[in-house]
């Protein structure tokens, strides 16, 4: 799904809803590109706004919208916990590897969704560990989202060397289409212009979701935006609480068992010892988290149907089934061979002092 935000609390189309538009309108999220008719004449949607309100720059230094001009210019709102976003991104990093000399530039716009993602450093490593190198500014305080109307990760934005907007794709997908409209304004400002598409085999993260088996979205673990919580007694708000599973889990429930405390944005492990347990039904299962206290280590183990994920281990298991927390990133934890059914996800967290934001599904 891609990913909207309001004040006070952010709706998101589901992959559910986009597994049924990727059937009745061809796909979304798609890795291989296929011949379609050339674009249209883009039309004028606004002007490129300033981008004086990002608090810091890395990679470049502040760029201008004066300074742009002459420019194609490619905008990606971002934040780098999306796994929708990290999707995108090895066709952002190829458009931007491409075209760089043909006068495109793109910038990544960082909006954090997470308070840890505010931190500097976090996003300096996040965008070092993705090989981004073109330039990011920095967007704490929403002011570069809000000069756009902006409401999702990710989203694009294709600005011509006049300073104005003339395309723009929300989501996943459409990579084609994207591609088509960065070579068309090139082509109006009279650079060579390349008839051919990026070719992108992505992996780890970034590899496409399997969207026909793709049954569980998108849900949070603070309880401002969390839904199908499942253990017996309920939530207890902000106040430690010893929770237990229910027996058995429906299809996106999820539930707790140990010492935990339930805030706003996230859930935070008291003791040693404590679960997670989530019935889903896709491929890939991610979660968001880290350690509460930056530079402590939290080891884990996850099983899956009650035995150690083995051959469904995820980029951050060992072949046990087993993997440490150290920083606060999306962590890839089961990718699972076909065939694809309803499956229990557990993660036993052998240490305290970890905190878990959001589970994402591929």
């Amino acid at each position: 799904m891609f990913e909207e935000v309001n004040p006070n609390r952010r709706s998101f189309l589901t992959t559910t809803v986009q597994a049924l538009a990727a059937t009745q309108l061809g796909r979304l999220g798609y890795t291989k590109q296929d011949a379609t008719p050339a674009m249209a004449e883009l039309p004028i949607e606004g002007e490129l706004p300033s981008l004086v309100g990002a608090i810091a720059w890395l990679n470049s230094q502040p760029l201008t919208v004066d300074e742009l001009r002459g420019k194609v210019v490619l905008i990606n709102f971002w934040t780098y916990t999306c796994i929708n976003w990290l999707r995108q991104l090895p066709y952002v990093r190829a458009w931007a590897e491409k075209y760089q000399d043909q006068g495109l530039v793109v910038i990544g716009v960082h909006t954090p969704e997470f308070e840890f993602e505010k931190t500097l450093d976090n996003v300096r490593r996040a965008s070092t560990d993705m090989e981004i190198n073109y330039p990011i500014a920095v967007d704490n305080d929403y002011a570069v989202w809000h000069a756009f109307g902006n409401r999702y990760w990710p989203a694009l934005y294709f600005i011509d060397t006049q300073g104005r907007i003339r395309h723009h794709h929300f989501g996943e997908g459409e990579y084609e289409q994207s591609e088509q409209a960065i070579q068309q304004l090139l082509a109006e400002s009279a650079s060579r212009r390349s008839q051919e598409m990026v070719a992108v085999e992505a992996h780890g993260f970034e590899a496409a979701a399997d969207w026909n088996n793709l049954k569980s979205p998108e849900n949070y673990l603070g309880y401002q935006r969390t839904e199908n919580f499942a253990s017996p007694s309920g939530a207890v708000l902000n106040k430690r609480h010893s929770y237990t599973t229910p027996v058995q889990l429906q299809r996106n429930q999820w539930a707790l068992s140990g010492d935990w405390t339930i805030g706003r944005q996230a859930i935070a492990l008291n003791e040693p010892g404590g679960r997670i347990v989530y019935r889903f039904h896709a491929r890939d299962l991610h979660l968001v988290m880290g350690p509460t206290v930056s530079g402590t280590s939290v080891r884990f183990r996850v099983l899956i149907d009650g035995q150690p994920a083995v051959a469904a281990h995820g980029l951050d298991l060992n072949e046990q089934g087993e993997g440490t927390v150290t920083e606060q990133r999306l962590y890839q934890l089961i990718r699972q061979p076909q065939s694809i059914t309803d499956r229990q996800f557990e993660i036993q967290f052998l240490d305290a002092g970890v905190e878990a934001f959001a589970f994402t599904f591929g």
